[in-house]
């Protein structure tokens, strides 16, 4: 049975394994990793805030 929210997680770990450092596990230290995740998450998340909104536009 698939949960209904489980696309949102599932959609997300998409857009996260888009970014090629991510894809594979080069990191030796857990820390560097966490931090290519906020990395990568807060780039998503400003490119999805800089594009205009259909019904601004």
């Amino acid at each position: 049975m698939v949960l209904p929210k489980r696309w949102i997680v599932e959609r997300t770990n998409a857009w996260l394994m888009r970014t090629r450092r991510l894809a594979r596990d080069y990191e030796r230290r857990t820390t560097s990793a966490e931090a290519i995740v906020y990395w990568s998450m807060s780039l998503l998340m400003t490119r999805r805030l800089a594009r205009p909104h259909p019904s601004r536009a």
